[in-house]
C-alpha cells in the first residue's frame, strides 16, 4: 500500500499557517470502508489509514518511507501568491480599481 507524503495547505478558515510547515506522511486506503448494519457507522479494518506521521523535512519522511521499506509518492506543495496591500491604499486618487461601495 502505498503511502502519501504532503504539506497540507491552509484551511479556509485559518488566518495563520500553523500546521503547514511539517510534512506529513499517511498511508492511502487499502480496504473500502463498509456501512456497519447494526448502528449504521462507517467502519474499515484498515487501521493504517489512521496513521498520520509528522516530519520537519521533506526529506526525513523519504528518508524514512525508504528505511522501512514504504511505497510513497510525494505531493509538492503549491506556492502561495500573496498580494501586499495597506489599509491606506483603498483611498489613493489613482486606485486601479472603482470603489464599488
Amino acid at each position: 500500500m502505498p503511502a502519501r507524503i504532503y504539506r497540507p495547505e491552509k484551511g479556509a478558515t485559518q488566518s495563520g499557517l500553523g500546521r503547514t510547515k511539517l510534512w506529513l506522511l499517511e498511508f492511502e486506503q487499502e480496504a473500502p470502508r463498509e456501512i456497519e448494519p447494526l448502528m449504521g457507522w462507517t467502519s474499515s479494518g484498515d487501521t493504517r489509514q489512521q496513521i498520520k506521521l509528522r516530519f520537519d523535512t521533506k526529506e526525513e519522511a523519504v528518508a524514512y518511507a525508504e528505511r522501512e521499506g514504504i511505497a510513497y509518492r510525494v505531493e509538492e506543495p503549491n506556492e502561495v501568491r500573496r498580494r501586499t496591500i495597506s489599509y491606506s491604499d483603498n483611498f489613493k486618487f489613482n486606485r486601479v480599481q472603482p470603489w464599488t461601495h
